[in-house]
């Protein structure tokens, strides 16, 4: 028993040596630096992923004043004039014929569109949700 306790009192005291608490010392700033530095790294990304989406709304904006641009000029054009003329007080150009049709004639002659299907049609509806994600990594990977 004795020999077990010198064995404990001489680690411990090699344990509170300068040297290894010197160590324990650095180790718990250099860990300290490097949480920081993982935080500020986190930060980044996510400021720059702020940006990033940003920029594309501020593209998108841009697209949207340019086709609203686009869009006033049409209406100030002729063409457009003429259309609306014609299309608002029932008026045609010299040497044509304007004909009216009633509404329920005109609406009984149309056809009804076919339904949309819900669904693609290479989705399987038997298949889980599990089965159609491990299908989809599969093509991913191999194909």
């Amino acid at each position: 028993m004795d020999k077990h306790k010198n064995n404990i009192i001489q680690k411990f005291q090699a344990m509170t040596d300068t040297r290894v608490l010197g160590l324990l010392a650095f180790g718990v700033v250099a860990l300290l630096v490097t949480w920081s530095g993982i935080k500020v790294v986190q930060t980044n990304y996510e400021l720059e992923k702020k940006i990033s989406i940003a920029k594309q709304r501020n593209a998108i904006e841009k697209l949207e004043n340019e086709n609203l641009k686009l869009r006033n000029k049409y209406y100030e054009s002729s063409q457009y004039l003429e259309l609306s003329a014609r299309r608002q007080f029932g008026k045609a150009a010299p040497g044509e014929k304007l004909y009216t049709v009633p509404e329920n004639i005109a609406l009984s002659k149309t056809i009804e569109p076919a339904p949309v299907p819900q669904q693609s049609g290479d989705e399987d509806p038997d298949k889980s949700k599990f089965k159609k994600n491990f299908d989809d990594w599969m093509e991913f990977l191999f194909n």
